[in-house]
């Protein structure tokens, strides 16, 4: 006898707001006994090795204005270009330096800010190598899935030309809004979710 089978129906979808601080960055939220500290509000150390750098921004909608309920995640490799992960073959990364981060935009102007190192450069999957960049993740209230987009450094014009993502990016005008302000070890990395400066995000 044939076993009838019993499919499940797809569910709705569901934004990550309007609690997403709450529920990832609870002692910023003011909610005690959960963790001693935040995950991800700490990267770096005093023995982490490499460049030192801040990455302050802001996440913006349409209009213009702050989000103010984001939170965004970022991930990246260490000052020598590896990953602290176990799926990093070319070699140890450094201890010291976690490779990820978590930081809830400011309620009162939107603001984001992470205190890390500059990373080096990874391989694509054919080899190649990428600019040196960081991964971001943002969610928010609205947002049903989580968007990725890329930081790359002003500095590095030379390896950003030679960058393979950056390459498949077929409106070249919008590569601007992948590359950050920098003004001595500050790096600022204004996020457009629309509009004309919307900033490009990547399918993965």
């Amino acid at each position: 006898m044939v076993q009838e089978l019993g499919y499940l129906k797809e569910t709705p979808s569901q934004t990550a707001g309007p609690y997403v601080h709450i529920g990832l960055t609870p002692n910023y939220s003011e909610i005690g006994g959960v963790y001693e500290t935040d995950l991800g509000s700490v990267m770096v150390n005093d023995k982490t090795l490499g460049e030192r750098i801040t990455v302050t921004g802001r996440v913006l909608d349409g209009a213009g204005a702050p989000v103010k309920d984001a939170v965004l995640e970022i991930w990246q490799a260490d000052g020598a270009g590896l990953y602290n992960s176990p799926s990093e073959l070319r070699g140890t990364a450094d201890p010291n330096f976690t490779g990820w981060g978590r930081c809830p935009t400011s309620s009162t102007d939107g603001v984001f800010r992470f205190e890390t190192i500059k990373p080096g450069r990874v391989p694509f999957k054919d080899g190649r190598k990428m600019a040196p960049h960081i991964t971001f993740w943002i969610v928010a209230r609205g947002i049903n899935i989580g968007l990725h987009t890329r930081l790359y450094f002003p500095e590095e014009a030379a390896a950003n030309a030679e960058d393979p993502l950056l390459a498949r990016i077929e409106h070249r005008d919008r590569l601007a809004t992948l590359v950050a302000a920098k003004e001595g070890s500050v790096y600022t990395f204004d996020i457009h979710l629309q509009g004309d400066k919307e900033t490009v995000f990547l399918d993965i």
